[in-house]
């Protein structure tokens, strides 16, 4: 990447990386719930780091990448065991215990928390259009869970994992802001997913009794979890976090439910409802508000277009951070 780009052209770059992000993650949610029968939560969140891993190591190798600066091992560590550990397996055991409305619903605090910690630990402020655009959207966010619930009775269990999830997914996006600015986005992914898979070892004894007795359908999706939705869309997520604020792009994943809905339309023949539909207008327009440009957003910030980046004095870059970006 030219890093001589100006601050709008980068922010386009950011967003279309983003935007790859939201739709392999809402893929996930189809593909995680046609494997969850057949796997353990926490073997389900093993196999899927694992694939990452592989792919993610490969690609460090290939473009001859060196260990990340020691500044960015207390975010990648964090990051690693929060996000890639501790949130994937409270996803796959919450969604086995409420419906996908609900999980939905719990999940979707995350953004906020994002927002709520951004503001106050990285100094990025609360603009109001993103306030606002993050109110919309988690509006829409409920309509869409709640047409999409079963209305019955939700397990606590289910919900305060779920909520583990949101906490621990808003905890690892913070923490992974402050290790990119001495790291490039692939060493922060490839060393964060290392750091998941060893925290979900424990779960490879029982992952070696069920995979040989799941479906090839279950293990395919297993594997397409860990290519796609883990090792590119948290590649493309670090690229456009180094690029924008955490609350800004945290906003973005309020599309999620919109775009599960298209998905699950297109790849499942599930005909969404009229509330289902509206929730996820609902969800794109707040996403929309939230990335409007505020005043002081007007001019550009910098050569890299991330808040601060011209003003980084003594930042170094290891010759995978050039590859990569």
């Amino acid at each position: 990447m030219d890093l001589t780009t100006n601050g709008p052209r980068t922010d386009r770059r950011a967003l279309l990386a983003a935007s790859v992000t939201v739709v392999l993650w809402a893929s996930a949610f189809v593909s995680i719930r046609a494997s969850a029968e057949h796997f353990h939560p926490g073997v389900l969140a093993l196999g899927r780091l694992l694939t990452a891993s592989i792919v993610l190591g490969f690609v460090f190798l290939l473009k001859g990448g060196t260990l990340p600066d020691r500044r960015a091992w207390p975010g990648i560590l964090a990051s690693g065991v929060l996000w890639f550990g501790v949130y994937m397996v409270a996803l796959n055991w919450g969604e086995q215990q409420v419906d996908a409305g609900t999980a939905a619903m719990v999940v979707n605090i995350g953004p906020v928390v994002i927002a709520l910690l951004g503001g106050w630990l990285l100094k990025e402020g609360f603009p109001p259009l993103l306030i606002a655009g993050m109110g919309v959207s988690f509006l829409g966010a409920a309509v869409v869970g709640w047409s999409m619930s079963g209305h019955g009775a939700s397990s606590v269990t289910g919900v305060l994992l779920c909520l583990l999830a949101a906490v621990t997914y808003a905890g690892g996006v913070v923490a992974q802001k402050p290790a990119l600015r001495y790291a490039s986005p692939l060493q922060v992914t490839t060393f964060g997913c290392f750091v998941g898979t060893v925290a979900c070892l424990p779960f490879s004894g029982l992952m070696l009794e069920e995979l040989p007795k799941a479906p090839w359908s279950a293990t395919l999706n297993l594997i397409y979890l860990g290519v796609f939705p883990t090792a590119l869309a948290f590649s493309t997520w670090a690229y456009a976090l180094a690029r924008t604020s955490a609350g800004k792009l945290g906003a973005t994943t309020y599309a999620v439910p919109a775009v599960v809905v298209l998905i699950s339309w297109v790849w499942l023949a599930e005909v969404p409802g009229r509330m289902t539909l509206l929730g996820g207008v609902i969800c794109l327009v707040g996403v929309a508000v939230s990335r409007l440009p505020g005043r002081r957003e007007a001019a550009p910030e910098g050569p890299e277009g991330t808040t601060g980046a011209a003003q980084r004095p003594g930042k170094e870059r290891t010759p995978s951070g050039t590859a990569s970006d």
